[in-house]
């Protein structure tokens, strides 16, 4: 027997919202007895508000725990957790009634000082907003760390010497992978300047920073073999919406090569049926134009058709189950680890279809600069990686080895 929706009766402190949290639950596509579980933890968190004489404004991140732990701590075996408490807490962000879930700036000298960076990456450098939170979070790290006087005007920089960055560099960043390695010390070239432009450092310390030596040209590329990539397509049971949609997803990764944010970030506006052409956002705010295969166009109008949907939301690729928000890139990643799961690969991350993309534009024949364009690469020494997984090519201008005529 199905279980019956019923409605829990809210009072105190949240009660004028019970109505309109119920009614944007159910726009969302959560189904009336999941609408009525929520509004059951509502009117809990309202009395345990009351209880305290405590109002919305007081409701911080810490607070909310403490509701939760007292919840569990009561026998509760469901709605006990924080994601549990994302859609009330959301819905009551977006009404301006309770504080952003945002960590606070760091306050003091090191947190204006970390604001005018920020100022002069937008100004003078022009970056994207991921690339400005990353770079903000390793000069974070690294003042927090190693300015001389942290609470001081300045926090001290006018002291700062080379053997402080080179023990974060040698230090802090043997904890990070290659890539992340690469990230901070960038990031910390470009403090360094930042630092002597504007006074704070007496000396440019740029060239006392290590460079990160990522090896890129060491070994072949992590593509994965075309048996391999057939074998996670047909792993996509396309009877369901989830399956649909991961096998569309799977396949314009394979096929156009796109990075995970990108696919993430792909609108209903970018696709452009008429030219049969797709507008692809990519690193820098760049927006390429590239053709859309048929098995691409027709894998996409599937999932639209019948796997999608239907809300508000612009972006292609949409959430399986309430409250169908967009894709992140990390789910992007976690779709491509669990298709490999299913068809017994051994794991990859997402952007391993991109290099498998270009690797069998190789095998087919197509010159780098091809596979540079439809990669987006800027360099083509950046797209001459995948010509040492061409090993036919490769061994027709090797010279013989020397011992072997002897």
């Amino acid at each position: 027997m199905p279980r019956r929706a019923d409605h829990p009766q809210v009072t105190g402190v949240l009660a004028l919202h019970a109505h309109g949290f119920e009614q944007e639950l159910l726009r969302l596509g959560y189904s009336p007895f999941t609408a009525s579980e929520h509004l059951y933890l509502m009117a809990d968190l309202s009395r345990w508000l009351d209880h305290r004489g405590l109002g919305l404004a007081e409701l911080s991140a810490a607070r909310a725990e403490k509701f939760l732990c007292e919840r569990r701590s009561k026998g509760h075996k469901r709605y006990v957790t924080p994601r549990a408490m994302e859609a009330l807490l959301g819905y009551l962000r977006g009404l301006g009634l309770v504080p952003g879930r945002t960590a606070p700036a760091p306050q003091g000298p090191l947190g204006r000082l970390l604001g005018e960076f920020v100022e002069y990456l937008v100004s003078e450098r022009a970056l994207v907003p991921g690339t400005i939170e990353g770079y903000r979070h390793y000069a974070q790290g690294f003042l927090a760390a190693y300015a001389p006087d942290p609470t001081a005007d300045g926090c001290g920089l006018d002291r700062l010497e080379v053997e402080q960055v080179t023990r974060f560099v040698l230090v802090d960043c043997c904890k990070l992978s290659v890539g992340a390695t690469k990230n901070a010390v960038t990031a910390l070239r470009v403090l360094m300047r930042f630092l002597f432009l504007e006074g704070y450092t007496p000396t440019c310390l740029v060239e006392s920073v290590p460079r990160a030596i990522p090896w890129r040209d060491s070994g072949r590329s992590r593509a994965l073999g075309g048996e391999q990539v057939s074998r996670l397509l047909a792993s996509c049971d396309r009877r369901s919406s989830a399956g649909r949609r991961d096998f569309a997803l799977l396949t314009l990764m394979a096929r156009l090569g796109l990075r995970r944010g990108e696919v993430a970030a792909l609108n209903l506006d970018d696709l452009d049926w008429r030219d049969g052409e797709v507008v692809v956002p990519g690193k820098g705010g760049r927006r390429d134009r590239l053709p859309l295969p048929c098995d691409v166009g027709e894998a996409i109008a599937g999932y639209c058709r019948h796997g999608r949907p239907r809300n508000g939301h612009r972006n292609l690729f949409l959430q399986v189950q309430a409250p169908y928000g967009p894709l992140t890139p990390g789910a992007v990643t976690l779709i491509v680890g669990a298709a490999c799961r299913r068809a017994g690969v051994a794991s990859v991350g997402a952007h391993a279809l991109r290099h498998s993309a270009a690797t069998a534009m190789r095998r087919a024949g197509a010159p780098l600069f091809e596979v540079g364009q439809v990669l987006r690469h800027r360099l083509l020494a950046t797209s001459a990686l995948y010509a040492k997984d061409d090993l036919d090519a490769l061994a027709e201008i090797a010279r013989p080895w020397p011992g072997a005529l002897s």
